[in-house]
């Protein structure tokens, strides 16, 4: 069995289920947990980002390592591909990937920012990665405004941030279903 199309129905399922879960978290005003989705679809959409870079057979092996379960190796390695390395390469080519990706990680692990009722999280980061978050919404998403904006300014964003992302992971698929290979069509 062709693993492509196992991998394709995996990532949209999952993105179907993130969607799904940001209308709940939305209404019941679960902003960590909005991020946490937000990373969550962040991944996937650096996995099949990095997909697109590759040849033929090593997407075909790296596809097929998914499907299995199994976590992606270095070509003639035992090393793993890294978050970081496919986080890099998304960086390289949207340009704003990393600081989302970072901040939505500090919401998958226990951090700081947990504490987000009481100290506002955009606050707790360095300000290069708090103008390039904001910078981000504002342009692509039209907000918050305001150079004093805080977390409770960026969270009614986060939803259309989501099917943004959710929308590109689908042209992404569309490409890697039509064997296209090209990063700067990416």
């Amino acid at each position: 069995m062709d693993a492509l199309p196992v991998f394709l129905r995996q990532v949209r399922s999952r993105s179907e289920e993130h969607q799904r879960a940001m209308a709940v978290l939305e209404r019941e005003k679960l902003a960590g947990q909005m991020v946490a989705v937000l990373r969550q679809e962040l991944d996937s959409m650096v996995r099949v980002i990095y997909l697109l870079t590759q040849s033929t057979e090593r997407r075909a092996l790296l596809v097929a390592a998914s499907v299995r379960g199994e976590k992606w190796s270095l070509p003639n390695s035992r090393a793993s591909v890294t978050d970081k390395e496919m986080v890099d390469l998304a960086q390289n080519l949207q340009g704003w990937t990393r600081s989302v990706y970072k901040f939505g990680c500090a919401f998958i692990h226990l951090s700081a920012l947990h504490d987000y009722n009481d100290r506002d999280p955009l606050e707790q980061l360095p300000a290069q990665e708090r103008e390039d978050i904001l910078d981000h919404c504002r342009h692509y998403h039209g907000g918050p405004s305001g150079s004093a904006a805080k977390f409770s300014d960026l969270v009614p964003y986060l939803p259309r941030v989501l099917e943004k992302i959710a929308g590109n992971i689908e042209c992404y698929l569309e490409d890697l279903e039509k064997g296209r290979h090209n990063a700067a069509e990416v």
